[in-house]
């Protein structure tokens, strides 16, 4: 490690964040990256190539009566999954009290319900692993906040009780719960705490240097423990600032910088990625000047958007945003998704898709019997901040008599989009596993993200998987379309990408233009065939020749020599 460079890096982001304690704080980080320099031993993490992807899952998501679900887990990956994906985003694996895991008690231990420690080396012997680090808040049954809340000096600033000179007139939230909850210490007396996601977490308090001290300690520990990517879970919402929005500050930015130069230092190619459901270029500013900040940045525009396109069955707005997207850095790139353990937010559309756009998408949304998550602006109105829906479920019309059947075409040709955009892509587990909505779950629990967060039996999984119909034909697409990505160059994250569409029911992106690796995707999202003059080749996918293409309802292709 050069402490030296890492050192003149870290001051002018520690004097923004500590002007008065910088020195100290400066020294701190620094000793706590030598010591975990000496833990890595010179880890070097590779980037990210063609191959890459992701798959999205929970550590309890396929389950084994008398089994700890992780081992379960490592063996569906072995069996199963293979080589179709590399890596795997374990969503929090910690002890938790609420939110499916996200109001995390103890940062640095696995919930005994999923695991060990050893069950998750296990999975790291097969797959890289993204670790969540859900670093904005705990929960309230947390030690941090229990030792706050009974005077404990090692907990000194952990948690912030704005006072009444503090304004919060201005501060943006994805929920509508209050922004102060009460809690009672044990001497009787009552003190307020900063709960931007609700009662039971408890937002911590940045501006302490000590708080800072223990996430990174946190973090690095996570990378010691195998992980090669961290995903920074809202993180936007760091740092508190009196009559600000409190969202996307500067001093959350150089919280960001600072532990991506720590990793640069003590294991460079350690990935860090960022969650910010939020329109489009605050979404990207998160990139920094693209070698300093983050590594990933979640495209939260393209869920909705894809959705976009298939309800409507038209591809130009798609395309036309899809048009700015390009490639960022030799070290950063787009994290590329359309489900995951969260609904599909529809703030990434502001300045993209209009209202009657968006009540569209609400409509459609609640026709499958999905719900609608509500946020509260600054001026105390509310708006839809997210749908609530199995991503594959919403591509397809609601009256379809076999939905079963009639999800197979658009579902596939929704990932024929997530897989051929430039960056990283990462899969669902209930998209890889062609699931469908989880009525039950959502109603029993009163949840409504649970509609798409269903635990699996393992038993009925693999035979579901290897019998004809809905599971089985969504999983072999995506793991041939999987299996032939990594085969071209051109879907590297480092490759360029243009996109267009001429007949506004076909997306088609050409990747690595103009090189010996070029390779044109198309894809119809409409239910109406479509003949696409100009596009002839060879579909990799299919080995068929084209010329010039034609699509069925709903078609895709991949063609090379275009």
């Amino acid at each position: 490690m050069d402490r030296s460079s890492l050192e003149v890096t870290l001051k002018p982001l520690l004097e923004l964040l500590y002007p008065t304690r910088q020195h100290e704080a400066r020294a701190a980080l620094l000793d706590l990256a030598e010591t975990w320099n000496d833990r890595l031993a010179g880890r070097h993490v590779p980037q990210p190539d063609q191959s890459t992807a992701y798959l999205i899952t929970y550590g309890d998501a396929i389950r084994r009566p008398g089994e700890a679900p992780l081992h379960t887990l490592g063996r569906v990956l072995r069996d199963q999954v293979e080589d179709a994906v590399t890596d795997v985003h374990l969503l929090p694996m910690f002890p938790w009290t609420s939110d499916d895991g996200f109001a995390v008690v103890d940062h640095r231990a696995v919930n005994p319900e999923l695991g060990t420690w050893q069950d998750v080396a296990e999975l790291g012997a097969d797959h890289d692993l993204m670790f969540d680090f859900v670093a904005n808040h705990v929960s309230s049954s947390s030690p941090w906040f229990t030792g706050w809340l009974a005077g404990d000096p090692r907990y000194d600033g952990y948690f912030l009780e704005p006072g009444p000179d503090f304004d919060t007139s201005h501060v943006v939230r994805p929920r509508t719960s209050p922004l102060v909850h009460h809690y009672r210490r044990p001497d009787g007396t009552e003190v307020g705490a900063w709960t931007t996601f609700g009662r039971d977490q408890v937002d911590v308090n940045v501006a302490e240097p000590t708080v800072l001290l223990d996430l990174t300690d946190v973090l690095l520990g996570y990378v010691a423990r195998g992980a090669t990517t961290i995903r920074l879970d809202a993180i936007g919402f760091l740092w508190k600032e009196s009559g600000t929005s409190c969202l996307h500050l500067p001093q959350t930015h150089a919280v960001i910088k600072i532990w991506r130069a720590l990793l640069d230092q003590v294991a460079p190619g350690v990935r860090l990625l960022t969650e910010t459901n939020v329109p489009h270029p605050e979404n990207v500013s998160y990139f920094g000047d693209g070698t300093d900040e983050a590594n990933m940045v979640y495209q939260f525009a393209l869920p909705p958007l894809v959705l976009h396109a298939f309800v409507s069955g038209q591809a130009s707005t798609l395309a036309g945003w899809a048009q700015g997207i390009g490639p960022i850095s030799d070290t950063a790139t787009w994290f590329n998704f359309l489900a995951s353990h969260d609904g599909v937010g529809l703030r990434p559309t502001e300045g993209i898709l209009d209202d009657a756009d968006r009540a569209t998408l609400v409509e459609r949304v609640l026709a499958h019997g999905g719900r609608v998550s509500m946020a509260t602006r600054p001026d105390g109105s509310q708006t839809v901040y997210e749908l609530n829906t199995s991503f594959l479920d919403a591509l397809i019309d609601p009256a379809e008599e076999d939905p079963d059947s009639a999800v197979v075409g658009p579902g596939l040709a929704a990932h024929s989009i997530l897989l051929s955009m430039i960056g990283v892509p990462a899969i669902y587990y209930h998209s890889l596993f062609g699931s469908t909505h989880d009525h039950d779950g959502m109603t029993t629990s009163g949840i409504n993200r649970r509609i798409n967060r269903q635990v699996l039996d393992e038993a009925e999984l693999v035979t579901e998987l290897s019998t004809p119909g809905r599971r089985r034909a969504i999983f072999e697409g995506l793991t041939h379309q999987l299996a032939v990505r990594r085969a071209h160059p051109a879907f590297s994250p480092s490759a360029g990408q243009e996109v267009h569409a001429d007949d506004p029911r076909v997306l088609v992106i050409r990747r690595a233009p103009g090189t010996e690796h070029e390779i044109v995707t198309a894809v119809n999202v409409s239910d109406e065939p479509v003949d696409v003059p100009g596009l002839r080749g060879r579909d990799v996918l299919t080995g068929e020749h084209h010329d010039p293409l034609h699509l069925p309802p709903y078609g895709y292709a991949w063609l090379s020599g275009a």
